[in-house]
């Protein structure tokens, strides 16, 4: 019972290890993000309407 309760504490303190160093985005990053997927979401709206128009 004691190997198993030192065997959950290694695993559990393992776990908090390797989620405590994600990388964080600042807030210019996540800017950034939005701007460009923002970008990216008219051109495709854009092609749509092209195609559309091109269709008819």
């Amino acid at each position: 019972m004691k190997k198993f309760t030192y065997i959950f504490i290694a695993l559990f303190s393992l776990s908090l290890l390797t989620t405590s160093c994600r990388e964080q985005k600042s807030t210019g990053e996540k800017i950034e993000e939005a701007v460009d997927d923002t970008g990216d979401a008219i051109e495709d709206a854009a092609d749509d309407v092209e195609d559309a128009v091109d269709n008819k």
